[in-house]
C-alpha cells in the first residue's frame, strides 16, 4: 500500500474545534473571531489582556544550509511542539504564514509533513484568512497613490527617476521583475519605469511582522520611503497621506492567527517573509501573544540559520527585545551527503565518509550561533534510508561542537518521534544558560554590520561593493538611519553567493549589489549576488499537478 501524502495524512485528521484549542491556553471563547470552526484571530482587547503576565521561554528551530534532499525544519518545529506538550510541558508554536508563489512553484507548502503538521493544511497554504492579499492591496494602494500623485500635479515634487516603492503579488513571475507602467496615452499617467516583488519580500510584509500593535503599524507603514524629489529629498507614504488607508486595509491582518498541530496543539501563525530576500520571521505580535500563553514557544525562521537565525536574532530580537532561550538546528543525513558531494540519485546508499565531510556545515551553523550567546540542540530528522553508522557521524560532529544530536521520526510517528529533543531543548530552556546578544552593536556603520555578517557567518574573506552603493549607505546615515540593523539578501543554497558551493567555503567574496532603505521596517536591505525579489517559476512548476477531484478537494498540494 502506498504510504499517504502529506494532504491525505491532513484530511483523515480528526480536528478539534477552534475554541478548544483557545480554551487549551486559557483564551476565552469571546476572545477568538472565528474564520469557520478550524481558525480564529486573536482579538485585539484579548491581546491587551495578556500585557501583565510573564514570559514563557523562546525556542528557535532553524537548519543547515538547505539542499534538494530536504532538511524538515518546519515540521522539526511542530514536531518539537507537540513532543513538548506530550512530556508535560505547555507549549505551543509560533510560526509563519506560507506564500502561495512557493506552493505553485517548487518548494511547496509550509505546514510541516506527515504526522508533523499543523491544520487545516489547505486553508493555511492558500488565501490564509487573507493576510497576504491584504498586504498585497496595502502595498498596490500606496503605488497608486505614488502615479496618482504625479498625475494630479505633483506638489511633492516627486522625481519618477528615483521612486524605490514597488507593486506587489503573492506569486513567482518573473516577468514583473522590471516593467513599465503608465503606457497608453495622458489619461493613463506619466510612463515610468516600475516593477514587482512577491509580496513576502516587501516591506508592508516586515512592518506588519515587526509592528507591536495598530498605533505602531500606522507609524510604520508613514515612515516608508518610497522615494526622493527633485531635490534628493526623501518623501514617505506619510507625506502623501497614505500611512492611514493602508492601516486600514491591513487592520484584520495584524491580529494573529490561532489553528493547531495534528496532535490537537496551539500554533499561532501570523506573517511569512522569506529569509533569503527578506527577514524570515514570523510577526513579533504572535510571538509575544504566544510567549503570554505557554510556558515554552517554538518558532523558526527561514532557510538555513546564516540567514534566517542571523536575522531572527540581529533584526527581530534586537527590534523587539527578545530573549531567546535555545536553538534548535534541523540536519539530515541526505542533506549532509549532498553537501559532501554526494549526488541526489544517489542519497540512498550508506556512506558515513560523506556524511563527516559534509558535516563542515554543519558545524560552521552550531559555532555560528553560539555566537549569539544562545545553547544549541541538533534535530536529526531521520529517514528509513538512514544507518545507524550515518546517525553516528552527525552525532560526533554535534558532540564535537559541544552539544547534543537527536534523532527525530516525528514524520511518521508524530509526538512520539520527537521526545527525545523536547527532552533536551526543555532541560536547555530550564537551564538558564543563554546569555544572548546581537552580533554588532547599533552603533557601527552600515558597511561595517554588512561586513561583520558577511564575515562572522558566511565566512567570507573580503566584501565588496561599487562606489554608488557606498554612497547610498553614506546617505542613509547622514539622513539618521545609521542605527539600522542590516538584512542580508543572499541565496540559501551556500554560505558564499554562489548556490553551487557546498560544505562551508571560507575566504570568499562577497559583493553587494545594491542597498534598500526600509524606513518603515527598520532596517537596511542589502542584496548580495545575484538574489532577486521576485522568484519565477520552475521548469515543471507544483501547480501541474495541483488540481480539484470529482469530490471538489484539493489534490497535489504538498
Amino acid at each position: 500500500m502506498a504510504a499517504l501524502s502529506d494532504i491525505e495524512i491532513a484530511r483523515q485528521a480528526k480536528l478539534k474545534k477552534i475554541g478548544e484549542i483557545g480554551g487549551k491556553i486559557g483564551i476565552p471563547e469571546d476572545a477568538l473571531i472565528a474564520y469557520g470552526s478550524y481558525k480564529a484571530k486573536l482579538s485585539f482587547d484579548f491581546l491587551e489582556t495578556l500585557k501583565s503576565r510573564r514570559d514563557g521561554k523562546l525556542v528557535l528551530v532553524t537548519a543547515m544550509t538547505p539542499t534538494p534532499a530536504g532538511e524538515g525544519k518546519t515540521k522539526t518545529a511542530i514536531g518539537l511542539t507537540d513532543g513538548l506538550n506530550r512530556i508535560g510541558r505547555k507549549a505551543m508554536a509560533a510560526l509563519r504564514e506560507p506564500s502561495m508563489g512557493p506552493c505553485f512553484g517548487q518548494k511547496g507548502g509550509a505546514t510541516g509533513g506527515g504526522r508533523s503538521q499543523i491544520v487545516p493544511m489547505e486553508d493555511i497554504n492558500l488565501h490564509f484568512n487573507g493576510d497576504f492579499h491584504a498586504l498585497t492591496a496595502a502595498v498596490n494602494l500606496l503605488a497608486a497613490m505614488i502615479d496618482n500623485h504625479i498625475y494630479w500635479g505633483n506638489a511633492l515634487r516627486l522625481d519618477p527617476r528615483r521612486i524605490t516603492w514597488r507593486r506587489a503579488v503573492d506569486m513567482n513571475d518573473r516577468a514583473l521583475r522590471g516593467i513599465v507602467n503608465g503606457l497608453g496615452g495622458a489619461t493613463n499617467g506619466y510612463p515610468r519605469e516600475d516593477g514587482f516583488d512577491i509580496t513576502v519580500a516587501t516591506e508592508a510584509m516586515a512592518i506588519l511582522c515587526l509592528a507591536e500593535n495598530l498605533k505602531d503599524l500606522e507609524k510604520r507603514l508613514g515612515d516608508i520611503i518610497v522615494g526622493q524629489n527633485v531635490d534628493k529629498k526623501f518623501v514617505t507614504a506619510r507625506d502623501l497621506q497614505a500611512a492611514g488607508p493602508m492601516s486600514v486595509i491591513l487592520r484584520d491582518a495584524m491580529m494573529p492567527n490561532l489553528v493547531q498541530t495534528l496532535e490537537g496543539c496551539p500554533a499561532l501563525v501570523h506573517g511569512g517573509p522569506f529569509a533569503n530576500i527578506a527577514h524570515g520571521c514570523n510577526s513579533v505580535m504572535a510571538t509575544r501573544a504566544a510567549l503570554k500563553l505557554a510556558d515554552i514557544v517554538v518558532t523558526e525562521a527561514g532557510f538555513g540559520a546564516d540567514l534566517g537565525a542571523e536575522k531572527f536574532f540581529d533584526i527581530k530580537c534586537r527590534l523587539a527585545k527578545l530573549q531567546p532561550a535555545a536553538v534548535v538546528i534541523v540536519a539530515s543525513v541526505r542533506s549532509l551527503k549532498m553537501h559532501g558531494g554526494v549526488a541526489k540519485e544517489d542519497m540512498a546508499k550508506d556512506n558515513p565518509l560523506a556524511v563527516a565531510k559534509g558535516g563542515e556545515n554543519l558545524a560552521r551553523h552550531i559555532a555560528n550561533v553560539r555566537k549569539f550567546g544562545v545553547p544549541v540542540a541538533v534535530a536529526i530528522n531521520r529517514f528509513t534510508s538512514d544507518s545507524d553508522a550515518e546517525i553516528g557521524e552527525i552525532a560526533k560532529i554535534a558532540e564535537a561542537q559541544g552539544c547534543k544530536a537527536l534523532s527525530c521520526t516525528d514524520w511518521a510517528d508524530g509526538a512520539a518521534g520527537a521526545e527525545s529533543l523536547a527532552r533536551e531543548v526543555a532541560a536547555l530552556c530550564d537551564g538558564g544558560t543563554a546569555a544572548f546578544k546581537p552580533l554588532y552593536s547599533d552603533d557601527v556603520g552600515l558597511w561595517e554590520k554588512i561586513e561583520t555578517v558577511a564575515k562572522e557567518i558566511y565566512g567570507a574573506g573580503v566584501v565588496v561593493a561599487d562606489a554608488a552603493v557606498h554612497q547610498r549607505l553614506a546617505e542613509y546615515e547622514k539622513s539618521g538611519f545609521g542605527g539600522f540593523p542590516v538584512c542580508m539578501a543572499k541565496t540559501q543554497y551556500s554560505f558564499s553567493t554562489d548556490p553551487k558551493v557546498k560544505g562551508a567555503p571560507t575566504g570568499h567574496t562577497v559583493k553587494i549589489r545594491e542597498v534598500r532603505l526600509s524606513a518603515g521596517a527598520g532596517f537596511v536591505v542589502a542584496i548580495a549576488g545575484d538574489i532577486l525579489t521576485m522568484p519565477g517559476l520552475p521548469r515543471v512548476p507544483a501547480a501541474h499537478a495541483i488540481r480539484l477531484n470529482d469530490k471538489g478537494e484539493i489534490e497535489g498540494l504538498f
